[in-house]
């Protein structure tokens, strides 16, 4: 433990003031823990994550770690609100340093009057920077002595948890259990440990050097469904569950390699198996040997796994088979940002192929979405025999969100193939949608239907003729204009004509959304539109258009050669609309608020105001009236 006395302490709390141990109410609060990857910072946020969303709080989480194998800094953000929570927060209201470099690489991201709670042991703040409150504990010394010396520094992470627990007023006994269900496949002495480490946080007596505790407000929600907490990556993977899909195969990469491990552990349950191959061609072609049984399966990636599955889909494409490709796209090309975020696949999905090469491409919106955008990637799949792609991203992989527990009497599909007996089958009409057959069907006839890569008459037989090499691939690429005339068109956020539209996909979600309703409340005339259906579009989205002056997508991908995002080029190609434009970045950062601001409202006058989060209004207004953001409740400067 260090010796030295705690001058943030004494500074906190000057002249023997005691702490205020009444609770503030609060509304909103982005928490960053900042350290390196092996302290298990992420373990400790996703704790935090859970209670919020067990405790009928919205939540949402941002994390960032090294792509190399020995570690290195790292962080994790977690925002809780009592209400809609959209976005991980553009800056911190409580910031925990665990070393030095945490302290000098990210106090520019708390907030002035936020609260640097830091690891006294390993971090000298500069206390002379009057625009934080300052709480110095001594995290190493404190867990080492609670646990022993021969834990060294392990579990610290769950000692700043305990810390938290009792700053923000806390379920403790729920996050105990939270604790104990994370670590109840390993042996006892280590659950033990974990609860030792936060009792240990929890009763460190931190009225002496932070005079403020906290609790967040309690809102009954509306839909009064119980709420399940996860990440996108688990979300996927369990709407691919509901969705009828029983069978999969995919190979290890960053960051789809989660998606394949739940699918591993989950998937017996239900009758089916995932098979870990022996590479990305070989694990598409045991998909579609799945598939082509008469079970739906799916197979998954990142970018540069899809470039080696891309012959395999395109026979998939050729031979109508309908499989659902995952693909959690992070930054590139080539091994690129593995363990960072970027929307640059689009293309690859739409058009990474040999010859033409219909798919449908799919993106979730959310975590939530995640879940429901598998069931809607099988519905699909399922009716036009075809390839899915659905496009995930790190952000969205990584992240937890707590969301309604969604109706699985209502929702699940039973996968059970049909082997009712046909009188004839074709299964390539020239006018109809194909649909084949499972293996062991009979057909009364006796004309069993042939199945290959290479072009086929209506029966399957390999052809040469042109005329019919035409009417097929017609045939392949009506059957998605088909698909988009069901699509329903998005629906407007914000005001439904005026100056700007904001159009995005995939996770770009809710900072967009936080984007449109700040500069609303400033005077603009905007509004946005979120697409979750990016191939075949829906129809319908020139008249949207129409209603606006100008239309500016927000990507996370290049601008390119031309000077426009991947889904601004498709858009132009489309619409022919030159009033749409792009806002691109390729930092590996997900969008912060400011940023969408800052690259559409160039030189707008509220940009150099402070952006409030969503959270900050107070939502509840019956007896709110001591209902605040920790913005409003924290000390403004030291003491």
């Amino acid at each position: 433990m260090s010796e030295r006395p705690d001058t943030a302490a004494q500074t906190a709390a000057p002249n023997g003031e005691r702490a205020d141990l009444r609770p503030e109410n609060i509304q909103d609060a982005v928490i960053r823990l900042a350290g390196n990857s092996q302290d298990g910072i992420q373990t400790a946020g996703a704790f935090l994550a859970r209670l919020a969303g067990r405790s009928e709080h919205d939540v949402m989480t941002y994390m960032t770690i090294p792509a190399t194998i020995s570690g290195g800094p790292s962080i994790f953000q977690v925002r809780i609100g009592s209400g809609e929570v959209l976005s991980a927060g553009d800056e911190a209201d409580f910031l925990v340093a665990f070393y030095q470099h945490s302290y000098q690489d990210h106090i520019g991201f708390l907030r002035e009057g936020g609260v640097l709670l830091y690891d006294s042991d390993n971090v000298e703040p500069n206390l002379d920077d009057k625009r934080f409150f300052y709480v110095g504990v001594p995290i190493t010394g404190l867990t080492v002595e609670a646990l022993g010396g021969t834990a060294k520094d392990k579990g610290k992470n769950i000692f700043v948890l305990g810390l938290i627990a009792k700053i923000f007023n806390l379920d403790a006994e729920k996050l105990k259990r939270v604790i104990t269900e994370k670590f109840s496949g390993k042996d006892q002495s280590v659950v033990n440990t974990a609860l030792m480490a936060f009792q240990a946080g929890y009763a460190y007596p931190v009225g002496n050097v932070l005079t403020k505790h906290y609790r967040f407000e309690h809102i009954p929600r509306a839909s009064g469904r119980a709420q399940i907490t996860m990440d996108g990556n688990q979300a996927l993977a369990y709407g691919l569950i509901a969705g009828g899909v029983r069978y999969g195969a995919g190979y290890p990469i960053t960051p789809w390699s989660s998606v394949m491990e739940v699918l591993r552990r989950e998937l017996p349950k239900y009758g089916g198996i995932f098979v870990q191959a022996e590479d990305e061609l070989a694990s598409v072609s045991i998909a579609l040997g799945c598939s082509y049984s008469g079970y739906l399966a799916v197979t998954g990636s990142a970018g540069p796994g899809i470039s080696l599955k891309a012959e395999a889909i395109g026979w998939a494409s050729m031979a109508e088979i309908p499989i659902i490709i995952c693909n959690i796209q992070r930054g590139g090309p080539s091994t690129g940002l593995p363990t960072n975020v970027e929307q640059s696949d689009l293309h690859q999905a739409i058009f990474g192929s040999h010859g033409d090469s219909p798919r449908v491409v799919l993106a979730p919106a959310s975590v939530e979405d995640c879940f429901y955008i598998a069931i809607e990637a099988a519905r699909i799949a399922r009716k036009y025999s075809t390839p899915v792609f659905i496009l995930s991203d790190t952000s969205l992989a990584t992240r937890i969100e707590a969301f309604d527990e969604p109706d699985l009497s209502k929702l699940m599909v039973d996968p059970k193939p049909d082997l009712t007996p046909r009188q004839t089958h074709k299964p390539y009409p020239i006018d109809q949608i194909t649909h084949h057959v499972p293996p062991g069907t009979r057909i009364l006839d006796g004309k069993y239907p042939l199945l290959a890569g290479l072009e086929h008459d209506e029966m399957g037989h390999p052809t040469g003729s042109p005329k019919l090499h035409m009417a097929m691939t017609a045939k392949r690429r009506n059957k998605l204009r088909k698909l988009a005339e069901e699509i329903p068109v998005p629906e407007i956020y914000g005001n439904q004509e005026g100056d700007t539209l904001l159009v995005g996909w995939g996770s770009t979600y809710g900072p967009i959304h936080d984007a449109v309703k700040m500069a609303r409340d400033n005077g603009e005339k905007v509004g946005a539109l979120h697409l979750r259906h990016l191939h075949p579009l829906p129809n319908g989205l020139e008249k949207i258009f129409d209603k606006f002056k100008r239309i500016v997508t927000v990507e996370m991908n290049d601008q390119g050669v031309y000077g426009f995002g991947q889904l601004a080029t498709i858009l132009r190609a489309r619409y022919c609309e030159p009033k749409i434009t792009s806002f691109t970045k390729t930092d590996g950062l997900t969008f912060r608020v400011k940023e969408i601001l800052d690259g559409v409202f160039k030189g707008k006058s509220f940009l150099a105001r402070h952006i409030p989060r969503e959270g900050a209004e107070v939502i509840h207004q019956a007896g709110a009236e001591n209902v605040k953001t920790l913005k409003e409740v924290v000390p403004q400067g030291v003491g």
